[in-house]
């Protein structure tokens, strides 16, 4: 019995952590470039027929992941704003090392670099990318591949890079950028498209986040009826007992 019950509570624990996440998912569904969190935990518990059938798993093994799928690509007007159509990332610099975006919602800081939301500088393949004081933003021009002319004279390339198989080893690093494990080594991107005046949404589907959320309600509420029925049997065992 001990067992049995110390199954359940484990499985409820992973619903509540399943739920968490849908509801942050939920939360960033209008962010710039995100990209949802998700586990198949309690898909893997309907199709067992856990809850349903009062059946108790052995035990949780929640593998949370990244979904990198392409967000749809949203026309915004602005010079400094670039979504990313196809494979890749943009790279922030930061003193603890590179980060990786697909939130393309840029600015220039007080010396005329082109940096993130956060002040942070973005890469380009030969360091930071500034743009002449003297230049407006309407004369700032980037073509697909990344390259930046400012007022018709070249001043850069935005440096754009792939994970390949190992995107799903990436972690969040906070304030919508991905952090790569030190082994992992990203590689120029090569398909990839950047698209000035544009921004990719959220890959959060609202209908589809609602559904898993009401199925991990609905197997909350079954393990929760497991464990309630199985402590009025062992009332009962216990009545008679001392009857």
């Amino acid at each position: 019995m001990s067992d049995t019950i110390s199954n359940v509570c484990s499985t409820l624990g992973g619903l509540k952590q399943e739920f968490n996440t849908i509801a942050h998912n939920l939360a960033n569904i209008e962010t710039v470039g995100y990209k949802r969190t998700c586990n198949a935990f309690s898909r893997t518990l309907a199709a067992q027929g856990v809850g349903s059938q009062a059946e108790v798993g052995e035990g949780v093994n929640i593998e949370s992941e990244l979904d990198f799928t392409q967000g749809s690509i949203i026309e915004t007007g602005q010079p400094l704003d670039f979504g990313l159509a196809g494979k890749g990332f943009f790279v922030v610099e930061t003193p603890a090392g590179a980060l990786y975006t697909r939130n393309g919602m840029f600015r220039l800081n007080q010396n005329g670099q082109i940096v993130d939301t956060s002040g942070r500088i973005v890469a380009g393949e030969s360091g930071p990318i500034s743009i002449p004081p003297s230049v407006g933003l309407s004369q700032i021009s980037v073509s697909g591949d990344g390259s930046i002319a400012a007022g018709g004279a070249a001043v850069g390339k935005f440096r754009l890079v792939d994970f390949g198989k190992n995107e799903k080893d990436l972690r969040q690093a906070g304030s919508n950028c991905f952090e790569a494990p030190a082994e992992i080594k990203p590689e120029a991107a090569t398909n990839v498209t950047v698209k000035q005046g544009f921004k990719e949404s959220s890959n959060v589907q609202m209908m589809e986040e609602l559904v898993d959320m009401m199925m991990v309600a609905r197997l909350y509420e079954a393990n929760m009826r497991f464990i309630s029925a199985k402590g009025d049997a062992s009332r009962s065992l216990i009545d008679l007992a001392m009857s």
